[in-house]
């Protein structure tokens, strides 16, 4: 014997159904206040960051000379040209060994590779090497580059080194930007009889392109900032003249460093001041990246 369905039971699961509603959006918007109000701690820390560099280095930022000159052994005199060129030579070296084997990796495993164990293996690699920290990567620079190829402490080895320790990020981001054009699109490249290689060359890689430059401009901002490793290749902090790809070479986080390690209260100021040199290069290699993004993103 069925029982009929009573109106009163519809009112109290509309009902029931109503405050589950309300209550989801309850919790939902106290989630939002929490995020929300992490990233104003997050943003409200880093002004405070900016503003105390700024405050401490602006001044010897500006000082003539402090980007065209040499170091110098006195905090007030000096500059820091050859750790801007020797930064500036580590970018490109590492964008032009980085892009082409990365991209052309991440096609690869994307559109050729055969989905078996050995490539899910190598995914797995790649994706726990974009997690190692860049001291491991020193010490395989400092194996391979200095002592078995014989480059020495030249910055064409601390340039490879950060290569490697770029090189897992641009992949997995390459891959991602890969797989997120629509399969339609090489459908309906091949229903025209066009090749793949040719479908990969007009229609993948031009779609994707704005999610590769962003791997890009992660990976090469990281490289540029990072001291670990270009100090176990030999990277050094006092140097008189402009560095070439196989002379010795310092960088701006060396540099950094070692203004900061000195005694003299002089030389904190410089430390700020190279650390504002060293965000105008890091936006400005990023803007060049965002700007060629924009420009090759399809609507």
């Amino acid at each position: 014997m069925t029982t009929a369905y009573q109106p009163d039971d519809y009112l109290d699961s509309t009902t029931e159904f109503t405050d589950n509603i309300e209550q989801r959006e309850t919790v939902g918007k106290v989630f939002e206040l929490l995020f929300l109000l992490g990233l104003f701690i997050g943003i409200f820390i880093l002004a405070l960051l900016l503003f105390d560099i700024f405050q401490d280095g602006l001044a010897r930022f500006l000082a003539p000379g402090f980007l065209t000159e040499t170091p110098s052994r006195f905090p007030e005199q000096g500059g820091i040209r050859p750790a801007i060129i020797s930064s500036i030579l580590l970018g490109i070296v590492v964008i032009v060994v980085t892009v082409p084997i990365g991209v052309g990796a991440a096609l690869y495993l994307e559109e050729y590779a055969p989905k078996n164990w050995w490539t899910e293996i190598i995914e797995i690699n790649i994706s726990n090497l974009a997690g190692v920290p860049s001291i491991v990567y020193g010490l395989l620079g400092l194996g391979v580059f200095n002592y078995l190829l014989g480059f020495g402490p030249a910055l064409i080895s601390g340039a490879l080194t950060l290569s490697l320790l770029s090189l897992p990020v641009i992949i997995v981001t390459s891959r991602e930007a890969i797989r997120a054009v629509p399969n339609s699109l090489r459908y309906a490249s091949y229903g025209l009889g066009i090749t793949k290689w040719r479908t990969i060359r007009s229609h993948v890689i031009p779609y994707a392109i704005p999610g590769i430059l962003t791997g890009v401009i992660i990976s090469i901002s990281r490289a540029i900032g990072d001291a670990a490793s270009l100090i176990v290749v030999g990277a050094v902090g006092f140097l008189t003249f402009n560095p070439s790809l196989f002379q010795r070479f310092m960088a701006l986080p060396i540099q950094i460093y070692s203004y900061i390690t000195r005694p003299e209260p002089g030389f904190a100021n410089a430390a700020a001041a190279t650390i504002i040199a060293l965000l105008v290069l890091i936006l400005a290699l990023n803007g060049v990246a965002i700007y060629i993004r924009q420009r090759f993103t399809i609507n």
